[in-house]
């Protein structure tokens, strides 16, 4: 099976402990300075960038043979900005100057906006967007596959509706059904989506985090339902089939299980096995994202005091994998990065900012959900 490290979005170095490292977040202008995932510009030397999401960079960009066409320097190929470049949106991806869409690989992927007469939600929108596409770049990155249900695969691809609630009428739920994703634009709201995570008790809640729950839906029914992934599945998280709709009252009228923390990372997790799954996924996003970002930058965990007792293979669903000691470095990594990154925010009287702990049970989901994304890789363009 690929390894994670040497072929995962080109995001890892071959080892956590001291070997080089290739960025994930980490980019410079050609000027040298250090640039960011959303900038369009570079405020040193005023270059015009672009994100190109096949390779996972942001790149400087110089004039192209027509006005608004774009080159890397010392390379040919003509590149155009996304049609939502100068919206909202403000998205900074390119597109292959042919390319005969004008929105790109991640713009394309929204079917419903708010409207946008209102300012409230013209900045809703361009943070959703923002979320949204540092998603997308993930997904690619890994190699899972991302089409558009709208343009692209109207049977299997997925879509975005951001929707908010007219006044008086009925609620926008956040939710996933058949390849459809829907959020409700007010959790871009930072003081209206804080009140809900402490009304509903959650030590976390993200746009982002929303986006890789909800997706975790949609590869469940891309990669697990009718495959050989299925029976594992049910033995590891429980069998899908009981009533969710039952499963989901239970939870709000009683709550979760009160040992909950011994199988489950969340105790949304513990609602149904469905729940699991796409709380699991979203952990194993955040975990990957995280430490490729930290890689990126040049952190090494020999750079690092904190000592926590390591996970071993004993703790895995499948420990005789051939990658399975790769995995286990990651995760012990991510667990000794946490350990400071919480202490980081508390020293800034923040929350944690890993507000979770994994018990052995989760640990084994955890590598059962990175043995189902090794397996639906695709190969990035250049592999």
């Amino acid at each position: 099976m690929t390894n994670l490290y040497e072929d995962v979005a080109r995001l890892m170095s071959t080892s956590w402990r001291g070997r080089d490292v290739k960025h994930s977040r980490s980019f410079r202008c050609q000027c040298g300075r250090h640039v960011f995932f959303a900038n369009s510009l570079c405020i040193g030397c005023s270059s015009p960038l672009g994100y190109l999401p096949e390779r996972a960079l942001v790149v400087a960009l110089a004039p192209g043979s027509v006005p608004g066409r774009w080159r890397v320097p010392d390379e040919t190929h003509e590149y155009k900005s996304c049609a939502n470049l100068h919206t909202p949106a403000g998205c900074n991806w390119l597109l292959p100057a042919d390319d005969p869409q004008a929105l790109c690989v991640a713009c394309r992927l929204t079917r419903t906006i708010p409207d946008l007469g209102d300012p409230d939600n013209r900045r809703y929108w361009g943070t959703i967007e923002g979320a949204k596409r540092r998603l997308v770049s993930q997904l690619m990155a890994l190699g899972l596959p991302v089409k558009s249900r709208i343009t692209e695969d109207p049977e299997r691809g997925v879509m975005f509706d951001f929707l908010r609630a007219l006044p008086g009428g009925p609620r926008v739920l956040t939710g996933h059904q058949d390849g459809l994703i829907t959020l409700n634009v007010e959790e871009a709201d930072d003081t209206k989506r804080e009140s809900i995570r402490s009304d509903l008790h959650e030590p976390y809640r993200t746009l982002l985090g929303h986006f890789r729950h909800e997706i975790g839906h949609y590869y469940w029914d891309r990669l697990v339902r009718e495959s050989k992934w299925l029976e594992p599945f049910r033995g590891l998280f429980g069998d899908e089939r009981a009533d969710y709709a039952a499963a989901l009252r239970a939870n709000y009228e009683s709550g979760p299980p009160a040992d909950w923390a011994t199988q489950y990372i969340s105790s949304y997790a513990s609602t149904h096995p469905w729940e699991d799954w796409a709380e699991t996924w979203a952990h194993y996003l955040h975990l990957v994202d995280s430490l490729g970002t930290a890689l990126g930058f040049g952190l090494e965990v020999d750079d690092l005091e904190a000592e926590a007792e390591p996970f071993t293979a004993a703790d895995l669903y499948a420990p005789d994998d051939p990658d399975a000691n790769r995995f286990l470095s990651l995760l012990n990594g991510w667990i000794e990065l946490t350990m400071v990154l919480n202490e980081l925010a508390r020293s800034m009287g923040q929350p944690d900012f890993y507000p979770f702990v994994m018990s052995r049970p989760v640990v084994a989901k955890v590598q059962f959900v990175h043995l189902v994304v090794m397996d639906a890789r695709t190969p990035r363009t250049g592999e």
